[in-house]
């Protein structure tokens, strides 16, 4: 199953290859957790300021059944993140954190089939 996924740009023009980037990286995820439903991934070069570089703001939706995981990677001074694929690869370890983190949870409800027996 291909998972839906919706990637937008904001103040810096559309990559092919960040875009590529980010849907390998979808696709991981999909072989970690099998029911993600939509994924939408926001990537944003926010106004150069003074004295700083371009620092990439990455935002990732995905919905599961039941559930939304949301990751916003907003570096204050990662300057690691000037770099736009180690802040895709940042932001990516982290929603793929907090899938591991639902799918736990998931697995450690009782069923409502197994609370209705009791």
């Amino acid at each position: 199953m291909s998972i839906p996924v919706q990637i937008s740009f904001r103040n810096f023009e559309q990559s092919d290859a960040v875009e590529a980037r980010i849907r390998e990286k979808v696709d991981k995820l999909e072989q970690y957790y099998d029911r993600i439903t939509n994924c939408q991934v926001v990537v944003e070069a926010p106004h150069r300021h003074h004295q700083k570089g371009k620092l990439f703001h990455i935002k990732i939706m995905l919905s599961v059944p039941g559930d939304e995981v949301v990751v916003t990677r907003d570096p204050k001074d990662a300057h690691s993140h000037e770099d736009i694929y180690v802040a895709i690869r940042d932001a990516f370890e982290a929603v793929r954190r907090q899938l591991k983190k639902h799918v736990r949870l998931v697995r450690q409800r009782p069923s409502k089939e197994a609370a209705t027996r009791i």
